[in-house]
């Protein structure tokens, strides 16, 4: 036999055997659809928060700080002005997964703003979207429903509270009837010539 014949007659018996494993894979049934994913819990919104809490780094002094931020209230940290407009997270029994779209401006030294970072933060990745500054860090560190800082809105409102339970100016006296025409009143641009003592 030749070799020519060997290689025919090996490719002939895998042409065969392909040819009985296609008719074999047709001959079976097709798959069943994919069943729809499940829908999401229902406690798997997200959840909105009124106050933002950051954290930031002065790398000159190594001073760290975390504060915290009502939204659309700016805040600022160094030369850095901290603005977050939403904040959301997820109830407790689910995995955290904490973001904040945040605007960040950088007041100069010839007192102009530069906006220097406008994006998503996220806690659980900080080093992610972290505001990187050659003297400040800034990042997230969560979102809270309460915070210990009194809420803007409160603190204009104390403010009012204030003013309205202050008594109102007393009125001023009234004035003295004016000196009769005839009195000899003195011309303060004159030196005093009288004799008193």
């Amino acid at each position: 036999m030749s070799f020519f014949n060997r290689i025919s007659t090996g490719g002939l018996t895998l042409a065969a055997g392909l040819a009985v494993s296609a008719t074999a894979f047709a001959a079976s049934p097709a798959p069943a659809p994919a069943a729809p994913a499940p829908a999401p819990p229902a406690g798997s919104d997200r959840i909105a928060n009124p106050v933002a809490e950051f954290a930031g780094i002065d790398k000159i002094t190594g001073r760290i700080i975390t504060f915290d931020v009502y939204i659309d209230e700016t805040v600022q940290f160094g030369a850095l002005q901290v603005t977050p407009r939403v904040c959301y997270s997820r109830p407790q029994n689910e995995e955290p997964k904490t973001d904040s779209f945040v605007e960040v401006d950088e007041i100069t030294l010839d007192r102009k703003i530069r906006r220097i970072f406008t994006g998503w933060m996220f806690a659980e990745s900080p080093g992610l979207n972290a505001v990187e500054h050659a003297v400040y860090d800034v990042w997230l560190k969560e979102c809270k429903q309460k915070s210990d800082v009194p809420a803007p809105d409160a603190t204009k409102a104390d403010a009012t509270k204030a003013d309205a339970s202050k008594p109102p100016a007393t009125k001023p006296a009234a004035a003295k009837p004016a000196a009769s025409p005839d009195a000899e009143q003195s011309d303060p641009t004159q030196p005093d010539t009288s004799d008193a003592n």
